[in-house]
């Protein structure tokens, strides 16, 4: 068995891959200054960015939640692998070869990296046996729906074959397990023994936002399947319902540099809707769309003003507007305004491609209404407005919805559009609504819950006894200090060594600050990459979040040049304070010794060398 990875391996990886990359794979980051970028947090809920990347350090941190760290502890957060397994990822993604203490080669890939493994062979599998014989009840399903041959490879879309054990004995020969195979969801156990989950069916492979297969969802083909219409991978270590949508791999960059969303409610629908050109459509997997998905969307949309856009596509018969009613309880949730958009005579996407081409779902876009404009219809649906009682009930139970909008600006508009459509004078509508307000809104959704209380990610310093940047003393000696060590950890390789290393020497007055000195001064080179990350990290408790704000607060300049004098300059302050600090001292001293005595003719003298020394300190500024 291999030993070790290598540590220098282990730093060349880290060296070598960029941190936004991976972060950026599900998480919208924008800049956020020189050398910095910052997005939702992916740990909590938020709903202005207080998740910083700092790129360049190879460093992320989240002042809402305290959680940091590098791009290994990012992998192994988010998707629960072991730190061998992160390397070996990069390692992989870059195509880098990785070395083991004892020379001996890359060991076994073992848990999570084994569940991705095996649903990538599933996948491969399916997608073969689209082109074979058996498959053509498959092939005219996906005909039939406007999907050729080169859609289907475009979404990866196989066939499972009839046949009890295909997937299974395909998947042993390339060394999978039952176990394995079991645990992914793949096959399942019956009386009869272990057989394929899925059989007979067309099948469209799901993955995650980094594009790794994480479960298939299944459309039956054959009148003798007793099974339900679409079968799903069940829940696993890498598969949960409630936070996979269908095609985000797919439609994340658009939906990040757009901040447009679309929600449809199936896997052709969301094929028809890319077909046709918008690229930012998805889908919820064998469940509801829910606040599990509005919080992944949300993060790869960037989604924290309300310039961005979700539209929702339901049916319009009575389980869409159930849905409709689902996702509004639910549109608080988002910054971006929110949209229905109904096909008419109740086509979906696929449908309406179908009959009609790909300029009609396209169309589709621009009929879209705003969701509170929707769900008022749909309150008013069910009463008699051509009667004075029906116009009181409809009042009161539309009300609430525009008592509920979090935008104070668009309140007056929906006044004034119920009681258009009601037929009464505005006066009425508001006071009801304002009476709504009084009574606390409306019953239709939830208020947003408030976002969890930061914890500690190490459990090593409760958050009361951390701390922070803003936390510090409000001293021209603790700002000093501050500003010093965010310029030195964020653009500390720039700078003159000498400088640099007589700076950090000196003793810091406020003692979470002089931890973190202490911590940079210890390490040797700095112009190895990820050295300020390691030195965050070696920060004691409880100054380590601390440290990691230093290193990814926006440093105050323009460009790369500009902060580099900038800290240069806070360096030689910091020197320059020292001498100042002596020289104090030493005046005081003088005055107790004899002017003409060895000691007095001493400190003169040193008196002369720190005045010199000063004025080529400040000479420079």
């Amino acid at each position: 068995m291999a030993g070790r990875i290598l540590q220098a391996d282990v730093d060349e990886v880290k060296a070598r891959t960029n941190i936004a990359d991976i972060i950026g794979e599900r998480v919208a980051l924008k800049s956020a200054g020189v050398g910095a970028m910052k997005g939702l947090c992916p740990f909590h809920d938020e709903r202005s960015p207080s998740f910083n990347v700092r790129p360049q350090a190879g460093f992320y941190h989240c002042f809402g939640c305290g959680e940091s760290g590098d791009v290994y502890s990012f992998l192994r957060a988010m998707d629960h692998v072991s730190f061998t397994e992160a390397v070996e990822r990069l390692a992989g993604r870059i195509g880098y070869t990785l070395h083991y203490e004892d020379g001996g080669a890359a060991p076994q890939s073992t848990g999570r990296a084994r569940m991705y493994a095996a649903n990538a062979a599933a996948a491969e599998f399916f997608r073969a046996q689209l082109a074979g014989a058996e498959a053509e009840a498959g092939r005219r399903f996906l005909g039939e729906r406007g999907f050729d041959a080169g859609a289907a490879a475009h979404f990866g879309v196989g066939y499972a074959p009839k046949g009890w054990s295909n997937l299974r004995d395909a998947l042993h020969a390339q060394g999978f397990s039952d176990e394995e195979l079991s645990t992914v969801g793949l096959v399942s156990q019956g009386q009869r023994g272990v057989y394929d989950r899925f059989r007979g069916r067309l099948v469209w492979p799901i993955r995650d936002v980094t594009s790794q297969v994480i479960g298939f969802g299944a459309r039956k083909l054959y009148d003798d399947d007793q099974g339900p219409k679409y079968l799903n991978t069940p829940e696993t270590p890498v598969y949960r319902k409630s936070q996979v949508l269908y095609g985000l791999d797919l439609a994340k960059r658009d939906i990040s540099r757009d901040h447009r969303v679309v929600v449809v409610e199936g896997y052709t629908d969301v094929m028809a809707c890319h077909l046709a050109g918008i690229t930012t459509a998805i889908a919820s997997c064998g469940t509801a769309f829910g606040a599990d998905h509005i919080t992944v969307l949300r993060r790869v949309m960037g989604d924290d003003t309300a310039s961005g856009e979700v539209v929702f596509t339901f049916d319009p018969d009575a389980a869409g507007q159930k849905a409709a009613l689902r996702a509004f309880a639910d549109e608080k949730r988002f910054a971006a305004q929110t949209y229905v958009a109904v096909a008419p005579e109740g086509l979906d996407p696929c449908d309406l491609r179908l009959q009609r081409g790909d300029g009609a779902v396209r169309a589709l876009m621009d009929t879209k209404v705003p969701m509170f404009e929707f769900v008022i219809d749909q309150r008013l649906a069910g009463f008699a407005l051509g009667t004075v009682e029906g116009r009181a009930g409809a009042l009161r139970a539309a009300a609430p919805i525009v008592a509920d909008i979090r935008d104070p600006s668009l309140r007056p508009g929906y006044v004034r559009v119920l009681a258009r459509r009601l037929g009464l004078e505005i006066g009425e509508v508001r006071a009801a609504v304002e009476r709504a307000a009084r009574q606390g809104g409306g019953d239709a959704r939830s208020e947003r819950p408030a976002a969890p209380a930061p914890e500690d990610p190490n459990g090593e310093a409760p958050p009361q006894l951390r701390v922070s940047i803003a936390t510090l003393p409000r001293t021209p000696d603790v700002a000093l200090e501050r500003d010093a060590l965010m310029g030195i950890l964020q653009f500390g390789h720039r700078l003159d060594p000498a400088l640099l290393h007589r700076a950090l020497a000196l003793p810091f007055r406020h003692p979470a600050l002089d931890a973190v000195r202490t911590s940079i001064a210890a390490v040797s080179d700095l112009s190895r990459p990820g050295w300020a990350a390691d030195a965050v990290s070696a920060v004691r408790e409880p100054y380590r979040s601390l440290a990691a704000e230093l290193l990814t607060t926006d440093f105050p300049a323009l460009t790369d040049e500009a902060a580099s004098t900038s800290t240069a300059s806070l360096a030689r302050r910091l020197v320059v304070r020292a001498v100042e600090q002596e020289k104090s001292e030493l005046l005081g001293a003088i005055q107790r010794v004899a002017p003409d005595s060895t000691e007095g003719r001493t400190i003169r003298m040193r008196l002369r060398e720190l005045d010199a020394e000063r004025q080529r300190l400040t000479a420079d500024e």
